[in-house]
């Protein structure tokens, strides 16, 4: 009976103590990881979250880039780290483009990470090199369509959001253009800002710069309104494709058996970083709009967005392995 009751004494001891020893999270720094390059469209997002992060948690938020195969070397690196909070992946779209392109990962999206906030949505925009004679979107589509195959169209990599994005605004405007992946957003857009390609669905923070300089003409971007950084620029919907509307989103999952007070403070700390008004300014200097969603809410997020990419996909007939 003495041992008995000693026994359910330490396991009394032992249940009230979890609760606290999560409740200490974060006690040294946390890693944010980025599975694509430093200075990308996602890396400049991610590096304002974490430093807001950083000053609300009063621990560091160190960001990691490991880029390679749309996104697949970093979200794999970060489903097979210890479940404790202190590895956290900072994914966008290519989360729920990837189990659709690749007949085998070696993860899976949905049972290898617990979801728990979205974090941004940035518009894209359709570019054109000065060479490419159209000034605006009808101007684009009827050039391109007089001039079928002749046009090229560069990406930041084959199933890439930019390549997915441009290929199917493409062919809802029946356009025949050829598509030249790059590895990142970066080489894509020197060769766009060259002449080597014509045109590209890029992500409007990493597009702004090139804008402004008049080094690319943005015929209209791919959100349901215009971007208040280019409030000349027309949207698709309301010019060529009536309905049409994309953008390349992004937000916080990390490995599945995260204890969940780990999660839900991580989705309260986020949510809040999402309000400040310096996270807010920053953002909207980039063209990206907060969003903020439960870890529930983003869980269903993902797997709708896996089920519509895998039919546009599928229709498309793109395969990447």
């Amino acid at each position: 009976m003495k041992h008995a009751l000693r026994a359910a004494l330490l396991a009394a001891l032992a249940l009230a103590g979890a609760p606290a020893a999560h409740a200490a999270w974060p006690e040294r720094p946390i890693t944010l990881v980025v599975p694509f390059p430093p200075g990308g469209p996602t890396d400049l997002v991610a590096r304002v979250l974490a430093k807001q992060l950083t000053d609300q948690m009063g621990q560091t938020v160190v960001v990691e880039n490991k880029g390679g195969a749309n996104g697949n070397i970093g979200m794999q690196y970060a489903a097979a780290a210890k479940p404790d909070g202190y590895t956290v992946l900072y994914n966008t779209s290519s989360i729920a483009l990837s189990p659709n392109l690749y007949r085998s990962l070696a993860f899976d999206p949905v049972k290898d990470f617990a979801p728990v906030s979205s974090t941004a949505v940035i518009p894209l925009v359709l570019l054109v090199h000065p060479s490419v004679p159209a000034k605006d979107a009808q101007g684009f589509v009827d050039y391109a369509r007089q001039h079928p195959g002749k046009l090229s169209y560069g990406s930041a990599g084959a199933g890439n959001v930019t390549h997915l994005g441009a290929l199917l605004l493409l062919r809802s405007l029946q356009i025949d253009a050829v598509h030249v992946p790059y590895r990142g957003s970066a080489p894509a857009m020197t060769d766009l800002v060259g002449g080597q390609v014509q045109l590209m669905t890029n992500t409007l923070n990493d597009s702004l710069g090139f804008i402004r300089e008049g080094k690319l003409r943005a015929l209209a971007v791919t959100s349901r309104e215009r971007s208040e950084q280019l409030p000349d620029v027309p949207t698709v919907a309301e010019t060529v494709a009536p309905g049409f509307e994309m953008g390349a989103w992004q937000g916080v999952v990390v490995p599945t058996g995260t204890p969940d007070a780990i999660v839900q403070k991580l989705n309260a700390e986020i949510r809040r970083a999402l309000q400040s008004e310096q996270m807010q300014k920053q953002l909207k200097v980039q063209g990206a709009q907060a969003l903020g969603s439960t870890p529930q809410e983003y869980g269903a997020y993902i797997k709708s967005e896996i089920q519509r990419w895998g039919a546009v996909i599928k229709e498309a007939g793109v395969k990447l392995d």
